[in-house]
């Protein structure tokens, strides 16, 4: 009974310092579309250069998927995620002492390379502690640290920016850090089941196609989301035409969704496993494509927000169906799945812009996005076909 205590309040303890971490890298890499002024004013340089900045950290997070990963196969999962955490402090400490810009574009990039190896390596740290069948609540739970940063994260640190300089956002990135280094370091344990793997062992997962099916569900199933989220200022202050002020409610709406989008695609995952995408999918294709509809309105475009931010559950059920499909070579694998999403964040905001700029409009948006959303679905239904057949 009482180790039974003890095993809980520490996997608590390791759940706690999991989500701080995903907390500090989201909030790093959400807060500088809220410096873009600050920074363009402190070095002199026009916003469009400077938003190279979110540029950078996002190539980060795609070259330095596979090479962290790499860098660390030798290491066991617990001093694989210590060794991701200090490197993403050192980045932030870096930038909060960049003595000019090419120096902070530097760090940026830099702090990027450990971002999607410390979500896949969190995940499994997470699902190991957990009872079997509730795996992908542990995994939600860790996600959980992506909400936060969208709903407190980012804002706090516009303010934080807007008061007290750019420099000080970093100083506290550095410290969030750190203190997830810290807890991890006294209480993460050694991964059941857990050797060292070698770099054929790693790769072995990448021929099975269903592995690259999983993560082009993820690179496309997520371009709706991405590419909305993108241009909902603007939405909110053209289409719905509402003030300024609003957009901040709009954001927390979207944190919101996330929120119950986390939980959602765990719980749904640990019931109808693969078939999760399914089901999270085909939302995604009805709430996108209803959201030029529902955009004209407050009440409307409030309950799209939140509609969007659920999207979200994409995220951890990928996650598990990764896990689940690849014995070997995890690290690499759930690595992979955020650079894949990254992909998305890229290739989202392109699209609609494209669209925009063909004049559809605003909301044309929504529209990209649920054709995406339906590719993701394409992909889904392939990919069952497929491992149908093997069995």
């Amino acid at each position: 009974m009482i180790s039974l205590i003890f095993f809980r309040n520490k996997r608590f303890l390791v759940e706690f310092a999991l989500i701080i971490g995903v907390f500090s890298f989201c909030t790093g890499e959400f807060a500088m579309m809220g410096l873009i002024s600050s920074l363009s004013d402190a070095f002199q340089k026009p916003e469009t250069s400077v938003a190279h900045l979110i540029s950078a950290y996002a190539v980060g997070v795609v070259v330095g998927a596979p090479i962290m990963v790499f860098v660390g196969v030798y290491l066991k999962k617990r001093k694989l995620v210590l060794f991701l955490l200090g490197l993403y402090t050192c980045a932030n400490a870096f930038s909060l002492l960049a003595p000019n810009y090419e120096t902070l574009l530097l760090s940026r990039l830099l702090a990027g390379f450990p971002h999607a190896a410390y979500f896949g390596v969190a995940a499994m740290i997470a699902a190991s502690m957990a009872p079997f069948n509730k795996r992908g609540k542990a995994v939600s739970r860790i996600l959980l640290g992506v909400t936060a940063a969208i709903l407190v994260g980012a804002p706090g640190a516009t303010y934080i920016g807007q008061q007290c300089g750019w420099r000080s956002v970093f100083a506290a990135i550095t410290i969030f850090s750190l203190m997830s280094l810290t807890l991890l370091y006294r209480n993460a344990p050694e991964v059941e089941d857990d050797r060292r793997l070698d770099v054929r062992e790693e790769l072995a997962p990448f021929a099975q196609l269903q592995i690259w099916l999983a993560l082009a569900i993820g690179a496309v199933g997520f371009c709706g989301m991405f590419g909305v989220y993108s241009y909902l200022a603007p939405i909110v202050l053209n289409v719905t035409k509402l003030e300024a002020h609003w957009i901040a409610p709009m954001l927390i709406l979207f944190g919101v969704g996330t929120m119950i989008g986390n939980f959602a695609g765990g719980w749904l995952y640990d019931r109808v496993k693969f078939a999760a995408v399914n089901f999270i999918m085909l939302f995604s294709f009805f709430a996108l494509f209803a959201f030029p509809i529902l955009s004209r309105t407050l009440p409307g475009v409030s309950f799209a927000t939140v509609l969007l931010g659920c999207m979200v559950a994409l995220a951890p059920a990928l996650q598990m169906r990764l896990m689940d499909i690849s014995k070997r070579g995890q690290s690499l694998v759930a690595a992979s799945n955020h650079a894949a999403l990254n992909l998305a964040n890229a290739l989202g905001p392109w699209l609609g812009g494209l669209a925009i700029n063909a004049g559809w409009g605003w909301t044309s948006t929504g529209y990209v996005g649920a054709g995406m959303a339906f590719v993701g679905c394409l992909i889904y239904w392939l990919a069952q076909h497929l491992e149908r057949r093997v069995v």
